[in-house]
């Protein structure tokens, strides 16, 4: 989820679910889509910027990474940013005014919201980070683009280490599944906690405590629990996917509640850096973008988990469902300036290669010796900025790269008319229990694509498949591009990159 993110979920042991071809289905529009600008924050110290090696860092302490748009939150209008790797929306809030303080972002002042009784914790990281936004769960009227929906569960942050604030920031929108929202998850499992018997209630802690990431999952699995214990003294199947539009996410709600023509949103990132331009940072809610047509992009299915994998039970009425947990696609091979990678030795030969599609991402995370093997090729962990180098994924038979321009990051200005660059590639911890992705591909990849998340049926995805769609952005003569601006920045601005985005007010 976030600069860089790691995930929150409860639930493990992910499971690939192999897929006819796919194709979106004639859906009846109930409404045009609608398309919102991504307002960009970068912190401009005049300096050249550097990145940690290790990206142990937590939430905001990279520049020039986070996208956010405008959500109004009762009476404030509230820039968060926008993360597909998370589910949950939260801002901070007027109690959280010392340790939050900024003269740009607003709190959230409390004063329309009703409390459910629940607090979270919310932490992000692997097994480097410590990150966290903890507060009261509650409900209150949340809008995105004139579009309002009472009674919307949210976190109102009183505490947390993480930097948003800096970086323009009030909170987090994610865009995640209702399974992956901890919010959710918490509601459910204070009714399942009233609901069961005191001997159950006593011998199960539901006060989760949820690490995220790839370094695994702590604490209780609520799914699997709703699979294991007596169903009597729990809410049915029916139940729970019913709570998905009463007490799920924002944008799943949005779709269960039919405000939108199409179960889909699309996202474009802008380049602010380096060479200015490239795609118009967008997102659009309900429909693709004008000029954009579903065959224009490759589709891919999601990866799906069964029950005995830890994954939602199917309803007894549908039991072959095989719910997904987030934005994760198979990958057929990494290559890197033409070559291929070999896989990484610190997975399992049984786990697939997959990578999470997480805008809340400042990197391209993945295996270490893998990473290893980049580095090498560069002959360092510096190469020089002009030097243009492709990082590319192939994914659904179709070859997408990273554009040179965004690959790497400046970390020191001119010397010798030579500007030196750091690769935006950082280790994660392997895939072993939890999500099973091996890369988490954020920001430098998705400022080269237009992705599409189409979330098909959340209740019973196979009767219309969650998958995404990939069209390739990258112009033939990035490279050239690349050197352009290095040379440029060598010539007129003293050697350090440009960059140009606004702060957001």
């Amino acid at each position: 989820m976030l600069l860089p993110h790691f995930h929150l979920t409860l639930l493990v042991n992910l499971h690939w679910s192999l897929a006819t071809p796919l194709s979106l289905p004639a859906i009846i529009r109930r409404a045009p889509g609608f398309h919102l600008p991504l307002s960009r924050r970068e912190i401009n110290t005049g300096t050249p910027r550097r990145l940690p090696k290790q990206s142990a860092i937590g939430l905001g302490d990279y520049f020039d990474v986070t996208y956010n748009v405008l959500v109004q939150v009762g009476e404030t209008l509230a820039p968060l940013v926008l993360d597909t790797g998370s589910s949950d929306l939260w801002v901070l809030s007027g109690p959280c005014s010392t340790a939050c303080f900024s003269s740009t972002v607003p709190l959230y002042p409390l004063t329309s919201f009703q409390p459910s009784g629940l607090d979270v914790r919310l932490e992000y990281g692997d097994s480097l980070t410590g990150t966290f936004a903890q507060g009261l769960v509650g409900m209150d009227v949340v809008g995105l683009a004139g579009l309002r929906l009472q009674d919307q569960y949210l976190a109102a942050i009183s505490e947390t280490n993480t930097k948003v604030m800096q970086t323009g920031s009030a909170g987090i929108f994610g865009l995640g599944f209702p399974a992956n929202s901890i919010i959710w998850n918490k509601l459910l499992a204070s009714r399942v906690s009233r609901e069961a018997s005191h001997e159950i209630r006593n011998s199960l802690s539901f006060q989760t405590r949820v690490v995220t990431g790839l370094s695994g999952i702590h604490g209780h699995n609520i799914p699997t629990m709703l699979s294991d214990l007596d169903r009597s003294l729990f809410p049915s199947m029916d139940d729970v996917l019913a709570s998905f539009a009463s007490n799920g996410p924002l944008l799943p709600r949005l779709i269960l509640t039919g405000a939108l023509a199409l179960p889909i949103v699309a996202i474009s990132l802008q380049r602010d850096t380096v060479d200015l331009g490239g795609n118009q940072g967008m997102l659009s809610i309900g429909e693709l973008p004008a000029g954009i047509a579903t065959e224009d992009l490759t589709w891919v299915p999601l990866r799906g988990y069964t029950t005995a994998e830890g994954g939602l039970p199917a309803p007894e009425e549908s039991p072959n469902e095989i719910y997904p947990i987030t934005w994760e696609v198979a990958i057929d091979d990494v290559y890197f300036d033409g070559r291929r990678l070999s896989r990484s030795s610190l997975a399992a030969p049984n786990i697939s290669l997959t990578a999470l599609l997480d805008t809340g991402n400042a990197l391209i995370r993945g295996p270490k010796d893998v990473l290893d093997v980049i580095t090498a090729q560069l002959g360092g962990d510096t190469y020089d900025c002009a030097e243009a180098h492709t990082l590319t994924f192939q994914i659904g038979g179709r070859f997408y790269p990273v554009d040179p321009r965004d690959f790497g990051s400046q970390t020191s200005g001119f010397e010798d008319n030579t500007s030196q660059c750091t690769p935006n590639i950082a280790p994660t911890d392997p895939p072993s229990s939890g999500f099973l992705y091996s890369w988490s591909i954020g920001d430098p990849f998705l400022k080269s694509v237009l992705v599409a998340f189409y979330y098909g049926n959340l209740t019973h995805p196979s009767q219309d498949q969650p998958r995404v769609g990939l069209l390739s952005t990258v112009p033939p003569d990035a490279a050239q591009r690349l050197q352009a601006a290095v040379q440029l920045s060598n010539a007129t601005l003293g050697g350090n990159l440009p960059c140009a985005s606004p702060a957001v007010r």
